[in-house]
């Protein structure tokens, strides 16, 4: 097997490695790289998977990355080998694992084309391990900060001029909370996925791959909240959290949740992500040894 050549001379400051400032020709390959061998069907590669849909953001990374790579291998892509792709990974070794594995997707994609398009006669990507990436969940919101923002938004016992668009918002976010759901998860959730008779209150979260867990709601300050939004709002059927904008129609959607949560965390002058609240939940559950479902 030949050695990995050296980077090309003034590879390291090619305009594209790191960004897609500059015109146009320099934010292609062939601009990026002038008269590389590699250049022209890396663009082709990008072309298709603009073609493709692909988002856009996954198309600038992969832009970066091939051009990055390009400097290990100046020769025609049929003479592609693994000797390159291990020193291109070999020189990030030390880039967070997520980014190192985005890298190693980006020449295994583009290695994978050019074998459809019978440039290569093999993937050199299938003699490369795969990069593992540790699974680490957001870090938890602390209670007095969540806490903080619920009130940012009205009290647990609101006036009777608090608006009911202000009140869905208090029970929705606190909802994510207490039941330890996505916020998609709570947008969804209609009224009939409740059940509060007296001394058994729980509901239903109907959760990814179609999974429904039932969450015990033994917290009696958020019930109360929850049974005046119920009578306030005159919901008796349908979608829990509506749109102000048709209060009688469908659910509210995750991104003006999001937009909703930004605001009141702005007023209340801290930075928890929406994600956040589920996972300060489930960090609560695990201190008291009560398994969470993930």
């Amino acid at each position: 097997m030949p050695p990995a050549r050296a980077p090309r001379p003034g590879a390291a400051s090619i305009p594209g490695y790191l960004a897609t400032a500059g015109t146009r020709a320099e934010r292609t390959a062939t601009g990026a790289l002038p008269g590389h061998p590699l250049a022209r069907h890396i663009d082709d590669f990008l072309t298709d998977l603009a073609n493709a849909n692909k988002p856009r953001n996954t198309i600038r990374a992969y832009r970066g990355d091939l051009i990055a790579f390009a400097a290990w291998h100046d020769d025609e892509i049929g003479a592609l080998s693994a000797a390159p792709v291990r020193t291109f990974l070999g020189e990030i070794a030390g880039q967070a694992p997520s980014t190192r594995k985005r890298k190693r997707a980006a020449v295994a994609s583009f290695c994978k084309w050019a074998v459809r398009h019978e440039l290569l006669d093999a993937s050199p990507m299938d003699r490369i391990d795969t990069i593992e990436v540790p699974r680490t969940l957001p870090r938890p919101a602390d209670a007095g900060d969540v806490a903080a923002v619920l009130a940012a938004i009205c009290s647990r016992r609101p006036r009777k001029d608090v608006p009911v668009g202000v009140l869905r918002d208090r029970v929705l976010f606190e909802t994510a909370y207490v039941c330890g759901a996505r916020a998609s998860e709570v947008c969804g959730m209609y009224v009939e996925d409740l059940d509060l008779r007296p001394d058994d209150e729980h509901a239903r979260v109907h959760g990814k791959g179609g999974t429904v867990r039932t969450v015990l709601l033994d917290d009696r300050g958020y019930v109360a909240l929850l049974r005046l939004y119920l009578a306030r709002s005159g919901y008796t059927s349908g979608p829990l959290f509506r749109a102000s904008i048709n209060g009688r129609g469908g659910p509210l959607s995750y991104d003006a949740a999001h937009n909703r949560w930004k605001k009141y965390c702005a007023a209340a002058d801290t930075g928890i992500g929406i994600h956040q609240l589920r996972h300060a939940h489930a960090t609560e559950l695990k201190i008291g040894g009560v398994a969470s479902d993930a």
